[in-house]
């Protein structure tokens, strides 16, 4: 590399404080101070003759793992750090005096010190009342099913509004999103499958397609708020797909602690002869789903500046195991030759796979130290890709059979878009991999890939969400 193409020491220096200040556990003097300590060991091996940029990645190597120093630091200012992340969220640091206090040193008014719990429960709550209301207007389930992310995710860009501060313009792009979502799929004539005496009428694909889209859009929309406003930028939209993970996770593990608990509460109940299944299918497990998702952020942005990131955990448990699957759905396409009968179900199963592998690794490329070099991991995720685009041109090669055979529809047109924008980013994400491994370019052209891709997928489900349903006759 010739001198004037190496990064600047500043800009460098720069971008490690970046990532070391996103650590809750460490204030704005402990940043300086590390910051001072990674600059005297730059200094000393800048003597010894190294460059710049060589200097400053042995000094990073030397100083160690951002994490260890963010445990360590928790350790020795564990009461610090509880106050912070319990008592007083939107605190930088703590004064003398034990009150929260801004980067400059100011005590912060009595708004920024809102416990951000209470916060994220009174929005839960709305949310919870939201559909709760809905349910008792007699919306009726189709509209509930429609509407689900029109009630309950307004509630979460409230809650990164609250949090992060964006511009009101940002804020005004997200209300118009979810207008938008809510006036269209609302106005459609949608008409459901005819139902019998004994089984109600059941939604067409375009209503479930739409509503399903729009969630996906939606989702992305918020995003905005969360980014502060600042979409384009790929710092910003990594750690939204890294919140999205953790997000995911935690909503899982509380689901499944809920339905465990109610599930309980039924059995007691009526073990006195009283059957509370009623109240809690109409009332808690409704009301609990849609406030769940403001607790399930609070414990995401509470908890992992504080804490190790378990993604990296997730991340290289589940990688070998989907890797495994997609040579079990590659062996399974084989077997089954005949694209045109080919399963449906298992074409449906082909394209869960492919979103999650796609997932899987968007999310491990949040949570992986972009200074670090490629190694087994690395190679793993690229058999992994080369694995889902053998599955995913299985699956256009018998969309597009099924197509010729039986004609368009609704479905079948969402999933072939579907899987001929997941086969362009599979592509290039083994390709960049692959030139990673090679030494070729740094790991940030792999993140600023997938960061730069979060826009197609919004304006696809926004596609099938409002366009779809008049095209093919809200059938």
């Amino acid at each position: 590399m010739a001198l004037d193409e190496r990064p600047a020491l500043d800009d460098l220096v720069a971008s490690w404080r970046d990532w070391v200040g996103r650590r809750r556990t460490l204030s704005e003097p402990d940043v300086d101070e590390l910051e001072g300590h990674l600059l005297d060991r730059v200094d000393a091996l800048r003597a010894a003759g190294l460059h710049d940029d060589e200097a400053f990645l042995v000094a990073v190597k030397r100083l160690g793992a951002v994490d260890d120093l963010s445990r360590e630091y928790a350790r020795v200012h564990s009461e610090r750090l509880w106050k912070q992340l319990v008592l007083d969220e939107g605190a930088a640091g703590i004064g003398p005096d034990g009150r929260a206090t801004d980067a400059a040193g100011r005590p912060l008014g009595l708004a920024r010190r809102a416990n951000g719990l209470a916060v994220a429960l009174l929005l839960g709550v709305g949310a919870g009342v939201a559909v709760k209301a809905a349910d008792l207007l007699g919306a009726g389930p189709d509209f509930l099913l429609r509407n689900a992310a029109i009630l309950v995710l307004p509630f979460l860009a409230a809650w990164f509004a609250w949090r992060h501060r964006p511009p009101a313009g940002a804020m005004a792009v997200v209300a118009a999103a979810f207008a938008v979502a809510a006036i269209a799929l609302d106005a459609y004539p949608f008409a459901g499958a005819p139902g019998t005496d004994a089984i109600a009428a059941q939604p067409g694909m375009t209503e479930v397609l739409a509503a399903t889209h729009a969630a996906v859009a939606l989702w992305l929309v918020t995003g905005i708020a969360y980014a502060s406003g600042d979409w384009r930028s790929d710092a910003a939209r990594m750690d939204f797909v890294r919140f999205s993970g953790e997000w995911t996770v935690y909503y899982v593990l509380i689901a499944l602690v809920g339905g465990a608990l109610s599930m309980l509460t039924v059995a007691v109940f009526a073990a006195i002869g009283v059957d509370a299944l009623p109240v809690v299918g109409e009332w808690v497990l409704p009301c609990g789903a849609a406030g769940a998702v403001l607790v399930a952020a609070w414990l995401v942005e509470a908890k992992q500046q504080v804490i190790e990131n378990i993604a990296p955990v997730l991340t290289r448990l589940f990688t070998p195991l989907f890797t495994l699957m997609m040579l079990a759905l590659i062996a399974a396409a084989i077997i089954q030759w005949n694209l045109v009968d080919v399963s449906r179900d298992l074409l449906i199963a082909f394209d869960l796979v492919l979103v999650v592998v796609l997932g899987l690794l968007v999310y491990s490329y949040s949570a992986r130290d972009p200074l670090a070099p490629a190694g087994w991991f690395e190679r793993l995720q690229l058999v992994m890709l080369a694995s889902a685009i053998v599955v995913d041109v299985v699956v256009l090669v018998a969309m597009l059979a099924r197509i010729g055979e039986f004609g368009f529809s609704a479905n079948k047109a969402a999933s072939l878009g579907l899987n001929a924008i997941l086969l362009a980013n599979l592509a290039r994400a083994a390709w960049l991999q692959l030139g990673f491994l090679r030494g070729r370019h740094p790991f940030s052209r792999l993140e600023h890939w997938q960061t730069a891709y979060l826009p197609v997928y919004a304006a696809w489900a926004a596609v099938v969400a409002i366009v779809f349903p008049p095209v093919f006759g809200f059938a």
